[in-house]
């Protein structure tokens, strides 16, 4: 078969604002196209033919097969990366070509890849029929396919598989944002948002996947540090960095790019690399980086920059909202530090019962975010202490059983003063202050709750509280060594701690000492140092 009756001379066609406005420095990923044909000299034509051409500012890469058998074994490896088949009907057999397409779309139920058949023995596979019968998306005969012909099929070919992945991206990150939406104000959820976000962004613009925002140099602390990236979001090779603090972890180009937009205070669009810059009101501000963009057009580069002002917008509603809660949770410390210095409990009992019951309720597979709620409410444990006399709650000696009784009240006064709130906190606290005093056994007080009628909560702070009570010294005793300490736990395993927790606790003293590191009582010695 010779090179005039497959590809005749004719005039070039150009495609104006597309292949000519493409900056070639932006090219870097290649359309990739299957060739299948038995014929050497088709597969030699058509590269000479479409050699140097680009569609959509991408050049093509050729891939090869030379039977239905080959073609199979490709599509089975890269069929997610090909976006055309230029596909022979009759190679090892009349219909192999016909079976290849078969294959694609009922067995690989892939329906993205463009497939176009080409014949040079039309008789054998009529067009009518095998438009009607098979998922092709066009039918040419060898000889009609000139070289002017041949490109403007793989254009339209091409820039059709290029809008069905783009909607398709679009789809997929569209659910995404759904499914986020509905948790948009949880604090992890927002990171989820803004990564599906930016998953549809780069589908809608058919851009590289590996994207990356960020906010420059204000950390989650609130410290102003220029080398710190604190990444808001990410995508492909980024998507592991998100809710991140970086400094030397992402890559030189990457760093270099970001700093140049910082210091140029604009966008940049580099040969590999799209860079977004934008400031908030407040004068923070956040890059957005996306490698190996294909061409962009004034409409895309507005979306971009609208993207980043909206999520920009979005995050800093969702530190403010950080900051009311971090608030919130000041003062419920503070409010536990008052009252347990309204008792002879040393200085940092509140914190380390907390970070003890946090770490217990990790151990025993509570979720990270019911785990931090129950840290946060723990401090408010004995918040009724506050309505008991100094002379009853700081007495060095015997307690008498009315003043017993009036001390146990403690747990109701806490309860009642923390219950009518709807907050998550001062719900849980509500709940702590009134059962962390009730026994496994059911010997404990105000209400005799024996095994799992006592609350999780009450039974995670019963453990915290009275081990670092029995670590420490109080007016009406000494601290107790840790191996007693250990002691009394496991005496105690089934009476009046549930076994679990006990398990928990004593499995991980090495834990239990870290927590007493940070949190030492420099006043007042104890066992624990």
């Amino acid at each position: 078969m010779s090179d005039d009756l497959l590809f005749e001379d004719d005039d070039e066609l150009s495609f104006a604002g597309e292949e000519e406005d493409a900056s070639p420095a932006h090219v870097t990923r290649p359309w990739q196209i299957l060739i299948v044909d038995d014929e050497e000299e088709v597969h030699n034509v058509t590269t000479l033919v479409l050699s140097g051409y680009e569609v959509l500012g991408r050049p093509i890469e050729f891939l090869h097969a030379y039977s239905g058998k080959e073609a199979k074994a490709i599509l089975s490896d890269r069929h997610r990366d090909i976006a055309l088949v230029l596909l022979d009907v009759v190679m090892e057999t009349d219909d192999a070509g016909l079976d290849v397409v078969h294959f694609v779309r009922n067995e690989l139920d892939d329906h993205f890849v463009r497939v176009v058949l080409r014949t040079g023995q039309p008789g054998q596979a009529p067009e009518e029929r095998i438009i009607r019968e098979y998922d092709i998306n066009d039918y040419k005969e060898k000889t009609e396919l000139a070289s002017t012909k041949l490109k403007t099929l793989v254009h339209t070919t091409i820039r059709s598989y290029s809008d069905m992945v783009a909607l398709e991206a679009a789809r997929n990150g569209l659910e995404h944002v759904i499914d986020a939406s509905a948790r948009l104000f949880e604090a992890k959820s927002m990171y989820q948002f803004a990564s599906a976000a930016l998953r549809q962004l780069t589908g809608l613009l058919n851009v590289s996947q590996d994207a990356i925002y960020c906010k420059f140099g204000e950390t989650f602390a609130g410290t102003d540090d220029p080398g710190v990236y604190h990444v808001l979001a990410g995508t492909g090779c980024y998507f592991d960095f998100v809710e991140k603090e970086l400094r030397g972890e992402l890559p030189e180009k990457v760093r270099d790019s970001m700093l140049k937009a910082l210091e140029l205070k604009q966008n940049i669009y580099e040969h590999d690399a799209l860079v977004a810059y934008f400031v908030t009101e407040k004068g923070v501000e956040h890059i957005l980086f996306i490698e190996n963009y294909a061409h962009l057009d004034e409409l895309d580069r507005r979306l971009i920059d609208l993207f980043c002002s909206n999520l920009a917008i979005a995050f800093e509603s969702l530190f403010l909202k950080k900051e009311m809660e971090q608030t919130q949770h000041e003062m419920v410390y503070i409010l536990g530090e008052a009252v347990e210095t309204h008792s002879d409990a040393p200085r940092h009992h509140v914190e380390r019962v907390a970070e003890v019951s946090h770490m217990l309720a990790i151990k025993l597979g509570m979720s990270e975010e019911l785990a931090e709620i129950l840290r946060c409410a723990a401090p408010l444990h004995d918040l009724g202490n506050i309505g008991i006399p100094d002379e009853i709650l700081n007495k060095p000696g015997k307690l008498t059983d009315e003043e017993f009784n009036i001390i146990k009240s403690h747990t109701c006064l806490g309860h009642q003063l923390l219950k009518r709130s709807n907050k998550a906190v001062l719900q849980f606290g509500a709940t702590i202050a009134l059962q962390h005093h009730e026994c496994w056994d059911g010997s404990g007080y105000p209400s005799g709750l024996a095994g799992e009628e006592i609350d999780i909560l009450g039974r995670i702070v019963a453990v915290a509280d009275v081990f670092d009570t029995l670590m420490s010294h109080r007016t009406y005793k000494l601290a107790w060594p840790v191996t007693e300490v250990v002691d009394y736990f496991k005496e105690q395993r089934g009476k009046q701690f549930d076994p679990q927790l006990v398990d928990i606790l004593l499995a991980n003293m090495d834990d239990i000492h870290d927590i007493w590191i940070r949190y030492p009582d420099e006043d007042v010695k104890s066992s624990a140092n």
